[in-house]
């Protein structure tokens, strides 16, 4: 396995990094993970080992107590922890988005209020662009924010909510017509609200409400949940940036690394998935031989593990043009597009060589045949990646007639 999925160039402390988050995937979270994913129980330990490990604040620069390293080490972590249960590098991934936009567009207030808490995972980031009636059209948000005196009120029903029960802050994306006139462009008059709650379910602040979770296929563990604004009231100081109207550039900054995320994430799973066929295969034996001998067998993993290679490159390639500072939109679209329809089928593939044993909830391929289909959706799904390809594609090509 020492083969696959190797980057190079790494520095001796991003080595050394990837080295402790393998070794606490391998020892605490794949000997647990199927069973408490068969309960949907939060991770809790698992959780506290990696605030411990200071994995929740990566990529936080060291003046707010992170350890400021890069987005590759980061989706590195990510592939690693997905490896050992997709689920958990969800609960990260959220935290992580908001971590990034307050990095990127907060106030130096915001920045010295959240981010050391959030470095040592005392304050817990979700973020929230999805509504009930919307799905990938983020221009018919209908959730809106209006300006009374030194606050704004909130209404409207977001869903879709990633940590929704367990974060402590959520950043929240909601029309704010204040100061943008009518007939403005959508996407102009949208405004990003840092919104501090109490964890749990039910009113979770006044005029907040987090109804409860919402029952999942896969992905389970960690709470997926709408979230209500009724009357919700939040000061000026808590607008992101400090300006209205930029909140749909921010949100979209996020979802841009976000992209590398899932991407990373669809690296591990299919990691994983690999693992667990190639190791059944040789230990399965038909017609008098190991499955692994019969060349359909072999065939299978042939294209299996080059899926988990091409996907790997396409993600760290994304990784390093978005640290370099260039522009990543469409290495971002390509690496959450291929990463994830790779792992749906080096999963399927690996479900496949475990015949009906696969099928059995006693296997772990079982979990992840459930867990690979989100990643086909999450942060856009393969139709949005291919509009932003497209488009990109189209920019960079001009035909000049």
């Amino acid at each position: 396995m020492a083969r696959l999925a190797q980057t190079h160039g790494l520095t001796d402390v991003q080595q050394e990094i990837l080295a402790t988050v393998r070794d606490f995937v391998d020892k605490e979270i794949i000997p647990v993970a199927t069973e408490l994913e068969h309960r949907d129980e939060y991770p809790q330990q698992i959780v506290d080992g990696l605030k411990e490990l200071g994995v929740f604040g990566l990529m936080i620069p060291e003046e707010y107590g992170g350890l400021g390293e890069s987005l590759l080490t980061y989706a590195l972590c990510v592939e690693e922890i997905a490896r050992g249960w997709m689920s958990v590098s969800g609960i990260i991934n959220t935290h992580f988005i908001v971590a990034y936009m307050l990095k990127q567009h907060g106030t130096q207030e915001q920045k010295e209020y959240f981010l050391p808490r959030m470095a040592a995972g005392e304050v817990r980031g979700a973020f929230s662009m999805s509504e009930p009636g919307l799905g990938s059209d983020v221009s018919a948000i209908t959730s809106k924010a209006v300006k009374d005196g030194d606050e704004y009120v909130l209404n409207g029903q977001k869903m879709w909510l990633t940590n929704g029960g367990t974060s402590t802050l959520v950043a929240v994306l909601v029309r704010s017509d204040e100061g943008h006139p009518e007939g403005t462009a959508p996407h102009k008059s949208m405004t990003t609200f840092l919104v501090e709650k109490e964890p749990g379910f039910g009113e979770v602040r006044p005029g907040l409400t987090i109804p409860g979770k919402i029952e999942k296929m896969g992905y389970k563990g960690v709470d997926t949940t709408e979230l209500i604004m009724d009357g919700l009231r939040i000061p000026a100081n808590r607008v992101l940036g400090g300006v209205t109207g930029r909140g749909f550039y921010q949100m979209m900054d996020g979802v841009e690394v976000g992209r590398v995320n899932v991407a990373a994430r669809g690296c591990g799973v299919a990691q994983r998935a690999f693992e667990l066929g190639v190791q059944y295969a040789q230990q399965r034996h038909t017609f008098g031989k190991q499955i692994a001998q019969h060349q359909a067998i072999q065939f299978k993993l042939a294209e299996m593990a080059t899926k988990v290679e091409a996907a790997h490159a396409m993600m760290v390639n994304a990784a390093r043009k978005k640290d370099s500072g260039e522009r990543n939109d469409l290495e971002a679209g390509m690496a959450k597009y291929l990463a994830s329809e790779y792992c749906k089928e080096v999963v399927e593939d690996a479900f496949r060589i475990h015949g009906g044993y696969g099928f059995s909830k006693e296997y772990e391929i079982e979990r992840l045949y459930r867990e690979a289909p989100m990643l086909l959706i999450g942060e856009g799904t393969a139709e949005i990646q291919k509009m932003i390809i497209g488009r990109r594609l189209l920019e960079e090509y001009r035909f000049q007639g």
